[in-house]
């Protein structure tokens, strides 16, 4: 009989349900476990007589070549229903079968859906669906490069505002890398567990919720809580969103489209810059609450940085979840029905609604994962979610332990080293560059400092700024300071008799060795630890100011964000660069060549005696190590399973985090002591990471598993 007679909606052939052909199953009913509703007789409940069921067509047939006759009534072939049964047995022994046995069944499984999977990918086309989600998780990733950002630009105002001692301002630069490199582990993990969409949007509320917070509070404690919370959240939205994106891709979109995707973290960085810019040094954007609460232009910096969040967190509800996820984890059918809502968007887009979408089924792996049901009568409800959440955990774990296995053993630590090394001498770097051209400029600035020697001034008003100089061995006798403002002052060996101060400002100022005798203090900022080794003798305080006095038009330095922006904007070049040969070139190639580069880029920095030349090595530095970053996420997503992926990407970046820890804190120590030991520091690790990733394998040519 002719083939394709046999695959009408009559029958649908006896073959199991779950072969799948090289590509993929077109299937139109499937007898098994189903009924459908076409008006066609399916047989089943009535015996089939072979008397009643003779057919003329088939005598004079040989027996080999006769047709059971049985398939114009859609009736299965009893030889298919034993087939069925022998592979179905196994099936309802599972709990007896060897863990090891499942796991090669899955594995199996696996492999022939990834293979599927990509074929489906492909029909369903890139187009106005991939577009939408890049959008929505190109916000999600600017939020992460907002949030590095932010600290570092209020920091000089925060330091005033809140008082902040040298050991708080380093504490609030590392808490938010702190809470990154949390956020990354555990929220990764968890999105293998919980499906990508569900883990980001906890990821993204956490931050944009904390970071809101952060811009009301007025304490330095819980501004630090705040910022590690909110660093948390934004920590695990990054391994998820190359997670999620990668697997709506196929294998020859994804690494020139996951690299577009990194785009906005630079954008982010241009955002954060800007906003600091615009909006930081206007004072008078702000109000206060009595004494006690101010609400400074800073807050309000930091309250429009949470606006890329925000904006994702709100678009995020109105995309799906990844069907590569919802396959592994046994829903067919919801995976079925998103990949269809792509196809169809896409071809809508492209003007052939007609077409259809042709797949009917998918495979999906064997489910070896313990599911515990509790059902409610049993213990309390906080027992209940306990056992939940400890399952839940110990699966994540079992995950991590997963990606250290012998399969995984060698790439993981390879990668790790890379991960590592590429972070320490990145962000060591992205903070020395502001640090030292702050200290070239108190260099200039101090070299511009007025000495004056034995001064003696009596009866005269002082009522204007003094800034950047030192008065040594000078007496000062029934003077007045009323209204002033002292920046950078030092009185040195000094003598004040029967002085008065009032409504006085300072900043960075400090009397040494000096007598004070019948001076009075009147709202002045002039505390204890500002006078140093000094004779106090019958003076009065009254009215201290309370809190830190701020300047904003003095005290910011508008280069340190001109900085950050052109460093920002410098990594557009490598970006693009990336992105057009991510696939052509390759990941390894990619990495390798960016890092040393960035190695060689690094020796330049020896003749970086001047703010422009600081700033020009900078950009240099960033836009040619961004192709080794953007190469890094690729690869990263490509190596690892589906339910491993999200998991393995967190490890890698939450490491990458504590490089960005330990690289902030050992560069900023050797500002103003040698360039050599950061320089020295930064390209070695370059070298080394770069030689290492060249013996990872390549994944371009690989499908995601």
């Amino acid at each position: 009989m002719d083939d394709g007679y046999r695959n009408t909606n009559l029958y649908q052939g006896g073959r199991e349900a779950n072969q799948v052909s090289d590509d993929y199953r077109y299937q139109d009913g499937n007898y098994e476990g189903y009924a459908p509703n076409d008006g066609y007789y399916r047989g089943g409940d009535e015996p089939a007589h072979e008397e009643d069921a003779q057919s003329d067509v088939t005598e004079g047939h040989d027996e080999d070549d006769e047709v059971y006759e049985g398939e114009y009534q859609g009736i299965p072939h009893p030889d298919d229903i034993k087939e069925k049964q022998k592979k179905r047995a196994p099936a309802v022994a599972d709990e007896y079968r060897d863990r090891a046995d499942l796991m090669a069944e899955r594995m199996e499984d696996e492999e022939q859906l990834a293979h599927q999977y990509e074929n489906i990918i492909e029909e369903c086309g890139h187009g106005r669906f991939q577009w939408t989600l890049f959008f929505v998780l190109g916000l999600a990733l600017m939020a992460d490069g907002v949030e590095v950002f932010v600290v570092g630009f209020v920091l000089p105002s925060a330091e005033k505002d809140m008082c902040l001692s040298s050991s708080n301002k380093g504490m609030l630069g590392l808490i938010v890398y702190l809470g990154m490199m949390v956020g990354a582990v555990v929220l990764g993990g968890l999105a293998d567990k919980l499906g990508r969409k569900k883990c980001l949007i906890i990821s993204l509320a956490i931050n944009a919720a904390f970071a809101f917070l952060s811009s009301f509070v007025q304490g330095y404690g819980f501004f630090l809580f705040c910022r590690l919370i909110s660093g948390l959240g934004i920590g695990g939205s990054l391994p998820i969103v190359f997670a999620y994106f990668s697997e709506f891709l196929s294998r020859e979109k994804r690494g020139e489209h996951l690299s577009w995707l990194c785009m906005f973290w630079m954008i982010g960085g241009i955002f954060a810059s800007a906003m600091a810019w615009s909006i930081i040094p206007h004072y008078g954007w702000g109000f206060s609450m009595g004494t006690k609460y101010h609400f400074h232009s800073w807050r309000v910096f930091v309250l429009v940085c949470s606006l890329p969040c925000i904006a994702s967190l709100v678009a995020l509800k109105f995309m799906p979840e990844s069907p590569r996820f919802l396959l592994e984890i046994g829903k067919h059918d919801e995976a079925w029905m998103i990949l269809k809502q792509v196809h169809d968007t896409n071809m809508r887009a492209k003007g052939e609604p007609e077409r259809v979408f042709t797949v009917s089924y998918i495979k999906t792996p064997k489910q070896v994962d313990e599911f515990i049901e509790i059902q409610s009568s049993t213990g309390t409800w906080y027992q209940r979610w306990l056992v939940r959440i400890t399952t839940t955990f110990k699966q994540v774990w079992d995950n991590v332990l997963y990606c250290l296995t012998a399969q995984y053993r060698m790439n993981t630590l390879m990668l790790a080293v890379v991960w590592f090394t590429m972070a320490l001498s990145y962000y060591g770097l992205i903070v020395w560059f502001p640090d030292m051209i702050r200290y070239l400029q108190e260099e200039a600035y101090e070299s511009r400092v007025k000495i004056f020697d034995e001064e003696e001034v009596s009866h005269f008003t002082f009522n204007f700024t003094l800034e950047n100089q030192i008065h040594r061995n000078g007496e000062y006798r029934n003077d007045k300071f009323i209204g002033m403002k002292f920046k950078e002052v030092r009185f040195e060996d000094s003598l004040f008799e029967e002085c008065y101060f009032e409504d006085v400002t300072s900043s960075e100022t400090f009397f040494e060795n000096c007598t004070i005798i019948s001076t009075v203090f009147y709202n002045t900022d002039l505390y204890e630890h500002k006078f140093i080794n000094c004779r106090l003798i019958n003076n009065t305080f009254l009215k201290k100011k309370e809190g830190c006095q701020l300047d904003f038009e003095e005290d910011n330095d508008f280069l340190i964000y001109l900085v950050s922006f052109l460093g920002s904007l410098s990594v557009l070049p490598g970006n693009i660069i990336s992105a057009l040969l991510m696939d052509k070139i390759g990941r390894i190639k990619m990495i390798g060549g960016s890092m040393l580069i960035s190695a060689v880029c690094c020796f330049f920095l020896f003749f970086g005696n001047s703010e422009s030349a600081m700033i020009g090595w900078q950009c240099l530095f960033c836009g040619a190590s961004i192709a080794a970053w953007n190469a890094l996420d690729v690869i990263t997503v490509e190596l690892y399973p589906t339910d491993k992926r999200a998991t393995a990407f967190g490890i890698l970046n939450g490491l990458c985090k504590f490089g960005a820890i330990l690289g902030n804190s050992i560069f900023a120590s050797f500002v103003g002591i040698t360039k050599v030991v950061p320089i020295l520091l930064a390209s070695s690790a370059l070298v080394g990471g770069g030689l290492l990733a060249l013996r990872l394998p390549e994944t371009r040519e690989q499908v995601l598993m």
